[in-house]
């Protein structure tokens, strides 16, 4: 998903010393790279230069993030998901409760980081390496996804049809996201969520109206 960084819900249990620093850790790589993505590119940071911007060895950028590609795509949103979405009424649609979480997680995003978003989409879409390790970690996510849903309805997280309507959320709200920044970033990306939800609710209507 979109989000950079997520703050823990209120109420929720704060992490300890050690989980601190490793996300300062992640934070001060993440940070290092979008700057020196926005200054030089992407194909010309290297993790080394990252390694030196965030002040940590490379070999360190590797035990956080398994690819450069990795540095971009990676967030706190999947835990911050699948925690809130747990707190949802048990009888509330699956995509109601999916829409609130995804408005919490934008309000936030935008709030805090609207460069960095705008940044991360953009590479998603116009950089390959980066479009193609994020359709394989849209697994991970989708996982999730399968595991709210079953709670739910009592069925089992591997049945048919509850992976194939949790990837087809997945994958419907990721190409939101491309059209959003293949757009200029110049739409208001919660609306188009929202158009997304309202389509996949209502079931795709067919020709446009003129």
């Amino acid at each position: 998903m979109t989000a950079a960084r997520i703050s823990a819900p209120a109420g929720a249990p704060q992490p300890g010393l050690r989980e601190r620093k490793k996300l300062k850790t992640r934070i001060a790589i993440r940070d290092a790279t979008y700057r020196l993505i926005r200054e030089q590119g992407y194909e010309a940071t290297t993790v080394e230069q990252i390694a030196e911007a965030a002040e940590v060895s490379p070999s360190t950028v590797f035990r956080y993030f398994p690819t450069k590609e990795d540095i971009v795509l990676t967030d706190e949103f999947d835990p911050f998901l699948e925690q809130q979405l747990r707190e949802r009424p048990v009888d509330e649609p699956i995509v109601e409760s999916l829409r609130v979480v995804l408005r919490q997680a934008l309000s936030f995003d935008f709030a805090e980081e609207p460069e960095v978003t705008r940044l991360r989409t953009k590479l998603m879409t116009e950089v390959p390496a980066v479009r193609s390790r994020m359709l394989e970690s849209m697994s991970v996510t989708g996982g999730i996804l399968c595991r709210s849903i079953a709670e739910r309805t009592g069925r089992d997280p591997g049945d048919l049809e509850v992976r194939a309507f949790s990837m087809g959320l997945i994958g419907a709200l990721t190409e939101t996201t491309a059209y959003w920044a293949e757009r200029g970033h110049q739409d208001d990306l919660p609306t188009l969520v929202d158009r997304t939800l309202d389509m996949l609710t209502a079931g795709f209507a067919g020709p446009a109206d003129a």
